[in-house]
């Protein structure tokens, strides 16, 4: 990224190189790398031991009855993707940005199936939108 200046005295215009690490957008990009790194392993990682909550209360009912493994089995499962797209942000954020965003949009769906946890599934609308935000500014800050 280049910044003009204007020499007042002389009305020279210089342009200097601004180095991407401080812009603005370089670092909002990898706070979000970060946050979609970190908060998914550890959700992920959590689906083993509880430490946070009990995630199998996360699981509706109607997904549990048609779904061929039990519904623990099912949320570590859930755990072990996402470690792995954890793992894919930190390293390919061009294509995992938008997996994320997938698979929040059916943590949406499947929150929406179960009374009483709407307000989870609006506060993971707005992961989306920032793991939507984070593949737009991958496609400029990311290595290809």
């Amino acid at each position: 990224m280049n910044i003009t200046t204007t020499d007042p005295l002389h009305g020279a215009t210089a342009t200097a190189a601004r180095p991407l690490d401080h812009s603005p957008a370089h670092q909002a990009f990898r706070i979000l790398q970060f946050g979609f790194t970190v908060a998914p392993i550890l959700a992920g990682l959590d689906k083993f031991f509880h430490l946070l909550v009990n995630w199998d209360k996360y699981l509706p009912g109607a997904v549990a009855s048609i779904s061929p493994i039990p519904a623990h089995t099912l949320m570590l499962v859930v755990g072990v993707i996402e470690i792995v797209a954890g793992i894919g942000v930190a390293l390919k954020p061009r294509i995992f940005a938008y997996i994320v965003a997938a698979w929040l949009a059916i943590i949406i769906i499947n929150l929406l199936l179960i009374p009483g946890y709407f307000d989870v599934a609006l506060r993971d609308l707005g992961l989306l939108l920032a793991a939507l935000a984070l593949g737009k500014l991958s496609q400029q800050f990311a290595s290809r």
